[in-house]
């Protein structure tokens, strides 16, 4: 019994509890509907969540008791929590406007961020947070539903394997019924129509995942203009905002066009990559369709089917640890970025310009 005690007792030593191992994470904001992300993970065994910043009680009263977290854990400031609490890593799950004052507050203290989708509601506040990100060395991430798509990974991988030759077109389509037809909450539904909050409606909303995605198939270079459209097609449900949009971006030898909106009769998020010789259609996070021409019109159709990807790129929460723990290495404009991200806001930001002067933005 001893020795088993002693044998234990070493094993304890050399090996550090799953505790001493969790990343303590910071939760800013709890108005974003997809907020249950990050509270249903904290029942993993890799993550704790150490502090909340929510100043609607109610709200937070809400979440906690469906998710199983004790309210001690709730503050109304977000300093307060910062200082209190001393995260590690601090993921924004409020307005997109205040993704840059979530930044302001975490940054000089040494605590990484990761926001939801897009980095900021115009270029002026991403490249203030990306100033403070690299004045004080912490990581500046961002989340998006896509990047987790085993779906988006092969179709990347084909395309810079040469499988349909070199891209001459992109598609990518985004979105739903619109926020108020699908039912988000009342809190979510405020200032996701609020044009000062999200920056936009379905423009912002959708237009950042083609945007992104692009960015990150053409390796990170501009596009040379960006032009866009959009329409209010509810002005009943979205009376201050678009709800529907098309983009096209030209590059030097292809097009990318996005299809953002909040009219679709079904939801979706899939694209289209159009090579020399064939393509590539990614019709969900899980199925992939590749055609090879024959002929005139011809085609030999290919369906591939995923499971998840593999751990740390499964999830957003797994990557953000794995970034922290220095076991993975962000690589410029990959999809989580900041300087993929930096773009996007570029391409968001004269989109809005182009849509509102009805004119083509060139870019710097």
């Amino acid at each position: 019994m001893i020795r088993y005690l002693f044998f234990l007792m070493a094993l304890i030593q050399t090996f550090p509890s799953f505790s001493q191992n969790k990343l303590k994470i910071g939760v800013a904001g709890l108005t974003h509907g997809h907020v249950g992300w990050i509270l249903d993970a904290n029942k993993r065994a890799d993550i704790e969540i150490v502090g909340i910043a929510e100043p609607n009680q109610e709200l937070a009263e809400r979440l906690t008791s469906q998710y199983g977290i004790s309210m001690d854990l709730v503050f109304d400031d977000l300093e307060e929590m910062l200082i209190t609490t001393q995260p590690e890593a601090v993921t924004a799950f409020g307005n997109i406007f205040d993704h840059l004052s979530v930044v302001e507050a975490s940054a000089p203290k040494g605590i990484h961020v990761m926001v939801e989708k897009p980095l900021a509601v115009n270029l002026d506040h991403a490249k203030r947070m990306a100033e403070l990100a690299q004045k004080h060395g912490i990581h500046l991430l961002t989340n998006y539903e896509t990047t987790w798509y085993p779906s988006v990974e092969k179709a990347q991988q084909l395309l810079e394997g040469g499988k349909v030759g070199e891209m001459r077109k992109l598609i990518v389509r985004d979105g739903h019924r619109g926020p108020k037809k699908i039912g988000v909450n009342p809190e979510f539904l405020e200032w996701l129509t609020d044009p000062k909050l999200n920056g936009g409606g379905a423009i912002i909303d959708f237009g950042c995942y083609g945007a992104n995605l692009s960015t990150w198939l053409q390796e990170g270079k501009k596009p040379i203009s960006v032009t866009a459209v959009t329409q209010q097609l509810q002005s009943e449900n979205n009376p201050k905002v678009d709800d529907d949009a098309t983009i096209i971006l030209t590059y030097e030898d292809s097009q990318t066009i996005l299809e953002p909106s909040w009219n679709w009769p079904i939801g979706r998020k899939d694209m289209e990559i159009y090579g020399l010789t064939g393509a590539i259609f990614a019709d969900n996070g899980r199925t992939l369709r590749i055609r090879m021409a024959e002929g005139y019109d011809g085609f030999d159709e290919e369906t591939l089917t995923f499971e998840s990807r593999k751990a740390p790129f499964d999830d957003p929460f797994s990557y953000l640890i794995a970034v922290i723990r220095n076991e993975i290495e962000v690589k410029p404009y990959d999809l989580s970025s900041l300087e993929n991200n930096l773009i996007v806001v570029e391409i968001l930001d004269a989109a809005v310009k182009s849509s509102k002067t009805h004119q083509t933005i060139f870019l710097k």
